[in-house]
């Protein structure tokens, strides 16, 4: 059972500039130092830093926090700010060793603040290197790639080479926890061997483990046992007890992956010890697990969930989610085991919500995408300066083949053909200059003309499209009539071939959407005669039935634009759904090649259209078909044109289609009319925005 302990090697490591033994220090010497006012700012400041740092920090962080806040005030009242920077950092790193991220994220962005203002690009790499471990720690994947990468891009401009090794181990932590091993074991090896060149240790070790984990996790056990003895080693020689807490658990989840239990409890119990000593309240969490696990694996069920329940509680206490979602699934089992089903349902719950939490699939492809940027920012800065040196060197000798000709040219015919040609470029010049001018003046003559006619013709237009507006039912007379429903129209242009209509005839109320052929003002036209002779069937023949209506105008679309079988005659006309509807719930209605969708009790009823439009058709012209139903309470009815389905959109720029469109009405059935009038104009406005 992998555990987050196992995952992550120390990140102090990478946050330390110095370490020294606090046995070494006389603590009492050091106060002295700093309470001596006759010794200079810098040598009491350098004092009060070895008693926070070496003193305190890594024992007992809280007394740190206090020595480092009086050197800040002291280095702030002198306006020494890399002082200050130091002491923020030394807080910083105290709430980190307590868990308390969120105040180690603001220190530490104060830090890199002040070195940013002083333009010290090596603290600044220091101080973004630290953020990237408290995002690590956290979770929070994309924003510690980040930190990381630009610590590493810092340390590269400054050829600071042991600087380098830290982002590359943390890095190749990142990609461990992403399980990409391959990619993690390239920078750990990276880092490993940049440690061992500059004499780095303590540093070697931690990434020593970290390879080790790599060969654990690929179930390589041998060479991982070999690369976390190392490690260590190193911890014990330095006398690092969180290091050895570390490796030892380690060592333990090693031993435990070959099934040899006792060995794994072993040093599960050596390490626990020591978190125990350093007051680690996550490291005892996940020893804790370990422990409770294998007592799991090995039947001992009671013994597991005394163990599980302490590691859960200490998880919550320092909020590690990975941490909670180990220990939850070992209660979750213990107690499944032991018949506490309700303890085991709780437990199980607690796991999936820490499950789904830890981390999800756009951290991982945003932190890949982050770094792979890195990459390709790096190779094509490389790329930059090689094109650059190249073109230097092409400059170069052109330079030189410049000279030869020119020395070559020196001589009197020289000058004069040299006189007499800028002479002659001269004159040129000046002519096309006032040919240029000429040209212009008459393009910008041209360009006025073009702006006033085309300010014209919109305005006409805009006229054009208050006049149809005039012809369209308001909002206001719908609603009187239809309690709940809307209108979604959106003409494509300014005037439209689309339109709605709506009249009140002997208790009835008809309504219609239509599609006259055409978009624009010719469009427009036709919808304007559309809409008439909808009124001249309704209200002055007095035709009742929508089949017939539209038979009638069909007539009078054929009379009005002169309309035969000859070749060349238009066929103009209009897709249309007109229907007509009385106060008993009997909606009779007709379709000329779009449908009508009823939408009943989550079901969804389409009835298809006659394949003719209302207009010159063929030499026959079919009657209508007509359509009766009686509505029902919560019955839903849409019209519409082909305008929604048949929008362009979408990444690879296709139709919406009618099978989508259906799904998106089903989808909104418990939504108010408003509510789905607003949905479809927010998925229409991102389908269409995303071509």
């Amino acid at each position: 059972m992998h555990c987050h302990l196992m995952k992550r090697i120390l990140s102090i490591i990478t946050l330390c500039l110095w370490l020294v033994s606090a046995t070494a220090l006389n603590l009492d010497s050091l106060w002295g130092v700093w309470s001596d006012t006759t010794h200079s700012d810098s040598i009491r400041l350098d004092a009060m830093n070895k008693l926070a740092w070496d003193g305190y920090l890594f024992s007992q962080p809280d007394s740190a926090y206090y020595f480092a806040g009086l050197k800040y005030q002291f280095a702030k009242e002198k306006g020494l700010k890399n002082y200050m920077a130091n002491a923020l950092n030394i807080q910083g790193v105290s709430f980190y060793l307590k868990r308390n991220y969120a105040k180690a994220i603001e220190y530490f962005r104060r830090c890199y603040k002040i070195k940013e203002e002083i333009g010290e690009k090596d603290g600044m790499a220091r101080y973004l290197n630290n953020m990237g471990a408290v995002y690590k720690d956290q979770g929070d994947y994309p924003r510690a790639i980040d930190a990381y990468s630009r610590s590493l891009r810092l340390r590269e401009e400054l050829d600071d080479r042991r600087g380098q090794a830290a982002p590359l181990n943390n890095l190749g932590n990142i990609y461990r926890e992403l399980n990409d091993n391959s990619m993690a074991l390239d920078y750990f090896l990276r880092s490993l061997k940049i440690k061992e060149e500059t004499g780095d240790e303590n540093g070697a070790s931690g990434t020593l483990g970290n390879i080790g984990l790599v060969y654990q996790d690929e179930g390589e056990h041998v060479q991982s046992m070999k690369y976390f003895t190392r490690s260590l080693a190193i911890k014990e020689k330095n006398d690092d007890k969180q290091g050895m807490g570390n490796a030892l658990n380690n060592i333990g989840l090693n031993y435990k992956k070959q099934e040899n239990y006792s060995k794994a409890m072993e040093y599960f119990q050596r390490s626990l010890i020591l978190f125990v000593e350093l007051d680690d309240k996550k490291g005892q969490s996940a020893l804790l697990s370990n422990l409770g696990n294998i007592y799991q694996i090995q039947g001992d069920y009671y013994q597991a969930i005394k163990y599980g329940k302490n590691a859960l509680q200490f998880a919550k206490e320092v909020g590690a989610v990975m941490d909670i979602k180990i220990a939850s699934k070992t209660l979750y089992n213990a107690y499944k085991k032991t018949d506490q089903h309700q303890k085991a349902l709780e437990m199980h719950e607690i796991y999936l919500s820490m499950r789904d939490s830890i981390i999800n699939k756009e951290n991982t492809k945003a932190a890949l995408r982050q770094q792979i940027q890195y990459e390709y920012d790096k190779e094509q800065a490389l790329e930059d300066a090689k094109q650059e040196k190249k073109m230097a060197l092409s400059k170069e000798r052109e330079k030189r083949q410049k000279l030869i000709l020119s020395a070559t040219a020196i001589g009197l015919c020289m000058v004069l053909f040299i006189a007499v040609f800028i002479f002659n470029r001269l004159r040129i010049t000046r002519n096309q200059k006032k040919l240029i001018s000429a040209q212009k003046k008459k393009v910008e003559q041209q360009k006025r003309i073009i702006e006033t006619k085309s300010k014209d013709i919109t305005d006409s237009i805009r006229y054009a499209e208050n006049i149809q507006k005039a012809l369209l039912p308001t909002i206001k007379s719908m609603k009187e009539v239809f309690l709940d429903g809307f209108v979604l129209f959106q003409p494509k242009d300014i005037v439209s071939g689309d339109f709605y209509w709506m009249q009140h005839h002997n208790d009835k109320v008809y309504f219609a959407v239509c599609d006259c052929t055409g978009h624009g003002v010719p469009g427009a036209f036709m919808s304007m005669i559309g809409s008439s002779l909808l009124d001249e069937a309704v209200l002055e023949k007095g035709i009742t039935k929508p089949n017939e209506i539209f038979y009638e105008v069909r007539k009078g679309f054929i009379n009005a634009l002169k309309q035969t079988d000859e070749a060349g005659t238009q066929k103009d006309g209009m897709d249309a759904v007109l229907c007509s509807w009385n106060k008993n719930g009997i909606l009779d209605y007709a379709l000329a090649y779009n449908p009508l969708l009823l939408i009943r009790k989550g079901e969804i009823l389409e009835t298809k259209a006659d394949k003719q439009p209302v207009g010159y058709h063929t030499e026959e012209q079919k009657a209508f078909t007509h359509h009766q139903i009686k509505l029902e309470k919560g019955d839903n009815i849409y019209i519409f044109t082909d305008g929604y389905p048949d929008q362009f959109g979408g990444k690879r720029n296709k139709k919406f289609m009618m099978k989508n469109f259906k799904k998106l009405l089903l989808s909104i059935q418990d939504k108010t009319m408003n509510e789905q009038k607003d949905i479809l104009e927010t998925t229409m406005a991102e389908w269409k925005g995303s071509t």
